[in-house]
């Protein structure tokens, strides 16, 4: 299964299979960690001939996600010359995937760069569309770059060796691209169960759709694609609150999800039974749906240090029922405020 996403500076592939051989003849650095590095780099090595390899492994966790490990990467390719043609391969989840395509984005200005992502959640959703990244301690993502890779494959079989909270971490981001875009997905979803290997196929490739659909429509976020960010803008300080290192992203993704619906419900957008059945569906998959708020109005704040937010106005992701989405900047501090109460 191929899928083509077509931007105005470039297209690529998105190949969903078993992964085929890779012929490179240029210098390529393979970035991973440890965990991927033990279970399937011989498997991925065996597939690419290069005219010159070397592999490179940062420590696995979202909070190594930091300048420092960057770093440790460009040095290696620096150590290694590689050149305006060298190639980064990119072979872990999402954190791997941000770091190494940040790097390819300021190595001697920019270089290419392939996903071969490992994890659910990489494969449904990080892994496309070229947003590439790294934390500090104002928040998420709030240095990095849109560079795209020349191709991404998607390999299922890298899912047999993930843990089912990372399975789950997944989940909730295909649970989010069907309540925003597909209310068929959704339904589909609740009547099958993903932890069937035909299944997740499905979901990965409907997913993949999507997510290159609405990136084709708006590379650089400038209106549609950040309703990709559902459930994103709560989650991402919830993750910061915990120094990233008690919720996987998927994971608070999923509260953040529940705290947006909560607002929806609020507003009208959103009926109570909608709501519960998304909590429901996440809950199938042991997705965390509850948080407990430490200080509400501190909560509130972090919200401005995200990148969503502009001109001092914040920009929440609604869902409106199950299918579709509305992007606004109108809603007030009360509602929110009462909503985020509700969570304390």
């Amino acid at each position: 299964m191929i899928v083509n996403i077509t931007l105005p500076d470039t297209s690529y592939d998105i190949t969903i299979d078993n992964l085929q051989q890779i012929d490179i003849d240029k210098k390529v650095v393979v970035v991973t960690n440890p965990t991927i590095s033990k279970l399937h780099l011989d498997y991925l090595l065996s597939k690419i001939k290069a005219k010159d390899l070397s592999v490179v492994t940062i420590p696995d966790g979202e909070q190594y996600k930091t300048l420092k490990t960057i770093e440790d990467i460009l040095e290696h390719c620096f150590t290694h010359k590689l050149n305006r043609s060298s190639v980064l391969i990119a072979f872990g989840g999402g954190v791997i995937g941000d770091m190494t395509g940040f790097t390819a984005s300021i190595y001697q200005r920019g270089i290419d760069f392939i996903q071969i992502p490992t994890t659910l959640l990489s494969q449904v959703d990080a892994s496309v569309g070229g947003k590439t990244g790294i934390n500090n301690k104002f928040g998420k993502n709030l240095v990095g770059a849109f560079h795209q890779p020349i191709a991404v494959h998607i390999d299922p079989h890298f899912l047999t060796t993930l843990p089912k909270r990372e399975f789950g971490a997944g989940v909730a981001e295909i649970i989010k691209m069907a309540v925003c875009f597909n209310k068929d997905f959704f339904q589909w979803i609740e009547n099958n169960d993903l932890y069937d290997p035909e299944n997740i196929k499905v979901a990965i490739q409907k997913s993949v759709e999507t997510k290159a659909w609405v990136v084709s429509q708006d590379e650089k976020e400038k209106g549609l694609r950040a309703a990709l960010n559902y459930g994103h803008t709560f989650g991402h300080v919830v993750e910061n609150e915990t120094n990233y290192d008690t919720y996987l992203h998927g994971e608070a993704v999923g509260i953040g999800m529940m705290m947006a619906n909560d607002v929806s419900v609020k507003l009208g957008l959103m009926s109570l039974d909608d709501a519960t059945r998304v909590r429901s569906t996440l809950e199938r998959y042991e997705i965390p749906t509850t948080y407990k708020i430490r200080d509400v109005e501190d909560f509130y704040e972090h919200f401005f240090l995200d990148k969503k937010s502009l001109d001092d106005k914040i920009k929440f992701i609604l869902a409106v029922g199950i299918g579709d989405c509305k992007i606004t900047d109108e809603v007030s501090k009360n509602d929110v405020i009462d909503v985020l109460k509700d969570f304390s």
